[in-house]
């Protein structure tokens, strides 16, 4: 194609996924760019991605959304972290709470020193030792940054939030900014004899013709998988959860700041708090439970009135083998799905969006900024990928198929490693810039019961006395620190 400036960007599909680009570019690439979203209002999208992980306070930071608004306007609540119930034995519970857990000294991190310590004699929870944990199971939130007159960290937050009313918040930002709504559902694509995208015809006979092209249409993957063929890694031989049921039901208070995730058997239900009311689901596998089996075990399992009737969501766990092709990039659920066990559908659109206005073209010869963008996609697919099968992978649980299978089953040679390095060492390093700290890691591993053999030596350089005293500091300044919270639920009063 004659390589010419890249002027016109088309996003088929609005929801999460389309308004979210839609946003992004017109803040950053407003003046210089004529973007346009075509959706449909007869057209539903999955919305379910409720929950998200600390990452979102910076994409609405760099688009300078106030927190308070945002909140009032999503009908949102505060996330501290992810309540684990039943993924080991039935019974246990933990949580992967954002933030950090203790403090590293000198170049050894933390874990390692309680794993000194309990090998001799204590018995302290390694949760005592996370502001974040201590602050979600007793209800407490109030904005902190750092714990007063200490060097630590203080409460690291994400949020609960109504996507739909998400994307309706950032569609009235992106028209505020020049993006040009278009009501309508496609009938037509034409290409290039080069074979890149460059126009869609509506049903209603309006074409519209573009540079470059975003596929916002959801599982449907209307241009990059039905227009040019773009493959797709099927990864459920990692991941055999393929169904989803999704109700919402009414609002339990108080309001707690934190997701569940419970394990049941055959899959696990979520539970997302917000002000309005709460969502749930269920993802399982339907080769162990069928569809009627699910519905059972949603609906017995909810803790306030159902709203609607359960809602069922088909998908195929993996990702696109090529997440941008020829001229068009995939954003959101077209791009690949990873199960919503660690809220990251709404970061994967956020990385997406910042991933694809770093490699933005300047021209219509985009092949080198292509690559680069695909390597980058693939990195950090596989990489949460990994971290998910993690959780599946060390479960005990004996009374479903599904946990039987996954705790057999062969790992990525990547996810096998890792497990092996903790299990030997204490070791967790993080990859490059992949997604999940090494404190997330310890604590899905420590939370299931994954105990080192061994920890580093330098944890050994304290004496009984030093090592006790430290431990026992800390606690003291994280429980005291908590315990001056005000409740969650007072300080989304506040915000009204």
């Amino acid at each position: 194609m004659t390589n010419n400036a890249v002027k016109q960007v088309l996003i088929v599909g609005g929801g999460t996924a389309g308004w979210m680009t839609a946003a992004m570019l017109s803040k950053l690439m407003g003046p210089q760019l004529s973007i346009r979203l075509i959706e449909s209002d007869a057209i539903g999208t999955v919305g379910v991605g409720e929950a998200t992980i600390p990452a979102i306070q910076h994409f609405n930071a760099a688009l300078g959304i106030n927190e308070a608004e945002f909140l009032q306007s999503t009908q949102g609540t505060i996330k501290l972290g992810i309540q684990f119930e039943n993924w080991g034995n039935a019974g246990d519970s933990y949580m992967h709470a954002f933030g950090p857990v203790g403090r590293p000294l000198g170049f050894t991190a933390f874990h390692h020193y309680w794993l000194a310590a309990q090998a001799r004699g204590d018995n302290s929870s390694f949760w005592d030792y996370s502001l974040n944990y201590q602050a979600a199971h007793t209800g407490k939130y109030a904005p902190l940054p750092q714990i007063p007159n200490t060097p630590l960290q203080g409460l690291v937050h994400a949020y609960h939030f109504d996507a739909s009313l998400y994307a309706a918040f950032l569609r009235r930002y992106s028209e505020q900014r020049g993006v040009v709504r278009t009501e309508g559902t496609i009938g037509a694509v034409v290409k290039t004899p080069a074979g890149d995208l460059a126009s869609v015809i509506l049903k209603d006979g309006q074409s519209f013709s573009a540079d470059l092209f975003i596929d916002c249409s959801g599982l449907r993957a209307l241009l990059i998988g039905g227009e040019l063929g773009g493959g797709y890694e099927d990864w459920r031989h990692w991941l055999p959860c393929d169904s989803a049921l999704a109700v919402p039901t009414a609002a339990t208070l108080p309001v707690m700041p934190y997701t569940r995730a419970i394990a049941h058997s055959g899959g696990w239900q979520w539970r997302i708090p917000l002000q309005h009311r709460t969502g749930n689901g269920l993802v399982y596998s339907s080769r162990f439970l069928d569809d009627n089996a699910a519905r059972q075990t949603l609906m017995s399992n909810l803790d306030a009135e159902a709203l609607a009737e359960p809602r069922k969501i088909s998908f195929v766990t993996g990702r696109r083998n090529q997440q941008w092709l020829q001229n068009c990039v995939a954003i959101g659920l077209s791009s690949g799905f990873l199960e919503p066990l660690e809220s990251t559908s709404i970061h994967l659109i956020q990385s997406a969006v910042v991933r694809l206005v770093q490699c933005f073209p300047q021209q219509t010869d985009m092949a080198a900024l292509r690559l680069e963008y695909n390597r980058q996609s693939q990195q950090e697919f596989e990489a949460i990928r990994d971290f998910i099968i993690l959780h599946y992978h060390l479960n005990q649980r004996n009374d479903n198929g599904l946990w039987q299978y996954c705790r057999t089953m062969a790992l990525p040679d990547s996810l096998a490693q890792r497990i092996e390095l903790f299990r030997q060492s204490g070791a967790v390093f993080r990859q490059q810039d992949e997604l999940f700290t090494e404190v997330a890691w310890q604590q899905v591993m420590l939370g299931q019961h994954l105990r080192p053999q061994h920890y580093h030596p330098l944890a050994d350089s304290l004496t009984d006395d030093q090592l006790s005293g430290f431990l026992a500091d800390l606690k003291a300044i994280i429980s005291r620190t908590a315990a001056q919270l005000p409740a969650h639920q007072q300080f989304l009063q506040q915000g009204r």
